[in-house]
C-alpha cells in the first residue's frame, strides 16, 4: 500500500528553489544569446526542455527507495568504470577530448554519471565502516582507490575539471566521515607534493590554462581572452547592474562561451552586485538545505548520500564562480542549473532526486 507520508514529506520548497534558479538561468540564457541569428532551435528553448526532463528524473528517482541503492552501489560503480574504459577505447572524440560513448543511439558521458555513482559507492563504504575514532591512513586505502581509479581514467580523456570534481566530492565525504589527525597531515603534505609533480603530467593546453590563470595579460587576445573579458563583464555590472539585455560585453559578443561556462559573467554584468548576492544566497540555501536533509536522515547511508550530493553542488558552484572571476584556472566546469547543457542538468537533477528521496523517507525504519 502506498504510504501517503511520502507525499506529505516531499520537500516542495527545495524543488521550488531549484526551479527558481533554473528559470533565472534560462532568462539569463535568453539575454546572452539574443543577438544570435540561427535557424536552429534557440538554446534557451532547449534548456527549457532539459529542465522538464530534469523534473521527470526527480520523480523517477524518488519512486525508488534510496536504501536499495546500497546493494546496487558497487555493481553501479563497476559498470560505470567499464564505461570509462570503453570511452578511452572506442569513445567519440570532439575538440581534442574523448569523453562520449554511443549507447542505444545516445551520446553518453560516463564521467558525468561517475559524479553520482561515486557518491553512492562511497556512501555505502562509509556507512558500512563508520566508527567514532575516524579513519586511519590504512583504512582510507580502499576509498582512496575507489576515487583514484575513475579520476585517473577521466583525467586521461582528458577532462581535468571533472576529475578534480570527483576527487573533491569524495574528499568532502571522507572529511564528514572522519579522518584521524595524522592521516589528514600526511594527505595534505602528499597532496601538495603531488600537485607539484602533477605539473609534468599535464597536457600543454592544461599548462597553458594555469599559466593564463596566473597572468592572463601575457596573451590577451589568445589564451587570456576568456578570463579578461569575463572579469570586465563582472566589473562592469557595478552595484546594481546595467539592466536585463543591456550588458555590453555579452550583447556585443565580446564575452565567449556566455551561455555555458561564463553564464554567470552575463548575469553579473546585467544585475550587478545586488543580483549576484541574491543568486549566491539561493545557491547557499540549496547547499545548506542539503546538509540539513543529511542531518535529519534516519540512517547513515542516506546521510552520506545527502552529504555527497551537497558536496557535488557546492564544488560546482565554487569552481565555476572562482573560474569566471579569475580566482581559479578555467577548467570547463558548468554552474549547476544556470549554464546551458543537458548532461549537467540531468546530473544535477539526479542528485536533487536523491536528496528528495532521503528527505521523503526520513520517517521510515
Amino acid at each position: 500500500m502506498f504510504d501517503r507520508r511520502l507525499i506529505t514529506n516531499f520537500n516542495w520548497t527545495y524543488v521550488l528553489l531549484i526551479l527558481l534558479i533554473a528559470v533565472i538561468g534560462i532568462a539569463n540564457m535568453y539575454s546572452a544569446t539574443s543577438s544570435w541569428t540561427t535557424a536552429a532551435q534557440p538554446v534557451y528553448v532547449k534548456q527549457f526542455y532539459w529542465l522538464g526532463l530534469g523534473l521527470v528524473i526527480i520523480v523517477l528517482v524518488c519512486l525508488l527507495d534510496y536504501r536499495h541503492l546500497e546493494y546496487l552501489s558497487f555493481p553501479l560503480y563497476g559498470g560505470n568504470l567499464l564505461l570509462l574504459i570503453l570511452v578511452l577505447a572506442v569513445g567519440k572524440t570532439s575538440m581534442g577530448a574523448t569523453r562520449w560513448i554511443s549507447l542505444a543511439g545516445f551520446n553518453v558521458q560516463p564521467s558525468e554519471i561517475m559524479k553520482i555513482v561515486i557518491i553512492i559507492a562511497l556512501a555505502r563504504f562509509f556507512s558500512d565502516k563508520a566508527h567514532l575514532r575516524g579513519f586511519s591512513l590504512k583504512e582510507l586505502i580502499a576509498p582512496g582507490l575507489l576515487l583514484a581509479v575513475p579520476a585517473l581514467l577521466i583525467m586521461k580523456q582528458p577532462d581535468l575539471g571533472t576529475a578534480l570534481l570527483v576527487l573533491c566530492i569524495g574528499g568532502t565525504m571522507a572529511l564528514f566521515a572522519g579522518i584521524q589527525r595524522n592521516a589528514v597531515v600526511f594527505l595534505a603534505v602528499t597532496g601538495f607534493a603531488a600537485a607539484g609533480g602533477g605539473w609534468f603530467l599535464l597536457h600543454n593546453y592544461q599548462k597553458q590554462r594555469i599559466m593564463t590563470f596566473l597572468n592572463p595579460e601575457r596573451d590577451p587576445l589568445g589564451a587570456g581572452y576568456h578570463i579578461i573579458q569575463s572579469k570586465i563583464a563582472v566589473g562592469s555590472g557595478g552595484i546594481d547592474g546595467m539592466g536585463f539585455m543591456k550588458g555590453t560585453q555579452s550583447q556585443l559578443s565580446f564575452l565567449p562561451e556566455r551561455h555555458t561556462d561564463f553564464a554567470f559573467s552575463v548575469f553579473a554584468e546585467e544585475w550587478g552586485l545586488i543580483g549576484c548576492l541574491l543568486l549566491l544566497s539561493l545557491y547557499c540555501l540549496i547547499v545548506i538545505w542539503g546538509l540539513h536533509i543529511a542531518l535529519r536522515s534516519n540512517d547513515r547511508f542516506g546521510m552520506y548520500l545527502a552529504i555527497g550530493v551537497s558536496a557535488m553542488l557546492f564544488w560546482h558552484i565554487v569552481v565555476n564562480l572562482g573560474m569566471v572571476i579569475g580566482l581559479l584556472p578555467v577548467v570547463g566546469v558548468p554552474l549547476p542549473l544556470f549554464s546551458y547543457g543537458g548532461t549537467s542538468m540531468v546530473t544535477t537533477m539526479t542528485g536533487v532526486g536523491l536528496l528528495m528521496n532521503v528527505s521523503m523517507r526520513r520517517f521510515m525504519f
